[in-house]
């Protein structure tokens, strides 16, 4: 049995390094909402506002989705560009 008086040093010191933890249902317990916070909204949007918004996410979502597929086909291009030059 060599080898115990290292498996004794490695359990006396995982209890020499246990400590007490905290459960993450603890730390949030006390947590409420703070009304000044970035988040809190005391206005409603009107159904007409919700629906622009939408319409303008959409808008923007459409157009970096084709800036990035430009990039990519010129990417694409340049490089079978390149390789058909190196042969």
């Amino acid at each position: 049995m060599s080898f115990g008086g290292s498996v004794a040093a490695m359990i006396a010191s995982l209890k020499a390094n246990k400590r007490s933890r905290v459960s993450t249902f603890d730390k949030i317990k006390g947590h409420k909402k703070n009304e000044k916070s970035e988040l809190h909204f005391d206005k409603k949007a009107t159904p007409y506002e919700l629906e622009q918004l939408k319409k303008k996410l959409i808008a923007e979502n459409n157009t970096i989705f084709k800036r990035k597929v430009l990039i990519l086909v010129v990417m694409i291009t340049a490089i079978l560009i390149a390789l058909n030059y190196i042969e």
